[in-house]
């Protein structure tokens, strides 16, 4: 594996909660990882001693602004949850 690929590391679970509850499959989540306008923000309120959690907004290869919240775990991105970003989070995406 090269030092540019990226590995997904996926909870069976949260593909199925992603796609039921957001609408968002596993591969249009994996696509906004490509944005070269991706957005992330470390999240504090959700990381801990031992996993720091990763926000971001990013377009995914359908055009949509998506937010996802993710860790890296043995250098593999977990998604944990994504969704369509809301107002508030495009204009985030948009702006900066």
């Amino acid at each position: 594996m090269g030092m540019n690929t990226l590995v997904f590391d996926w909870d069976q679970w949260n593909i199925q909660k992603n796609e039921i509850k957001h609408g968002v499959s596993r591969l249009e989540a994996e696509s906004l990882f490509f944005d070269s306008d991706l957005k992330l923000f470390k999240d504090q309120r959700h990381s801990s001693v031992t996993e720091r959690r990763w926000i971001g907004y990013g377009k995914s290869k359908t055009q949509r602004v998506l937010m996802v919240a993710f860790t890296l775990r043995r250098h593999k991105v977990r998604i944990i949850s994504v969704r369509p970003a809301s107002k508030s989070e495009r204009r985030v995406y948009h702006e900066s």
